[in-house]
């Protein structure tokens, strides 16, 4: 079976190849076709933007599709910055803009009052049919960046269980503890469900 990620960012190509790797799938990236459009996340849930993503790519590729938003939500910001993680610090931010914002933002704000998650909500398009899992993980805003790993929000995000930032994390230990982690678990599921019942057919 063939899989198409619906994504163009390629730090989260490299994290989901890894994560679902073992599966007898052939998965495919916007490298893999010349038209790969940019669908545009006008949605306003991660639920939404996922599934806006996978269906786009679904009905532009004719392959099944699969799509992930993440949100970052901070409790002191009343959940922001939320669905609009990834461009926080304005269009075209790089992953330091926006921590770089948020640290600005929580400044000042005590140390146990910095409470915040990430979230993941990934959605397949099969073509026709819609599936989708979630995960999240639960941790702290640091006051400074830490690490040199990961992307996004990775350095400003302590996870209190490994006492670390999933930007001082490998690849290894963050991609058994992160929210995309636990999402592409609910997601490997649904996907070798989505097998047994085609070999069936």
């Amino acid at each position: 079976m063939k899989l198409v990620l619906a994504t163009n960012n390629r730090d989260k190509i490299t994290e989901i190849r890894a994560l679902l790797g073992e599966l007898p799938i052939t998965i495919l990236t916007r490298d893999d076709f010349p038209d790969f459009p940019e669908i545009p996340e006008t949605a306003s849930t991660l639920e939404g933007n996922a599934e806006l993503k996978a269906s786009g790519i679904y009905q532009a590729t004719g392959i099944p599709a699969l799509a992930d938003d993440t949100g970052l939500e901070v409790d002191a910001l009343d959940g922001a910055p939320g669905v609009f993680a990834a461009r926080y610090a304005g269009e075209g931010a790089s992953y330091e803009d926006n921590c770089r914002k948020l640290l600005a933002e929580l400044q000042g704000t005590p140390k146990d009052k910095r409470q915040a998650r990430f979230r993941c909500v990934i959605a397949l398009d099969w073509g026709g049919r819609l599936d989708k899992a979630e995960g999240i993980v639960e941790g702290f805003i640091t006051d400074s960046l830490q690490g040199e790993s990961g992307f996004g929000y990775d350095p400003v995000f302590y996870y209190p269980p490994l006492g670390k930032t999933f930007a001082e994390m490998t690849p290894g230990e963050k991609n058994k503890v992160s929210h995309r982690a636990l999402a592409l678990a609910g997601a490997r599921k649904l996907i070798i469900r989505h097998l047994e019942k085609s070999q069936k057919e």
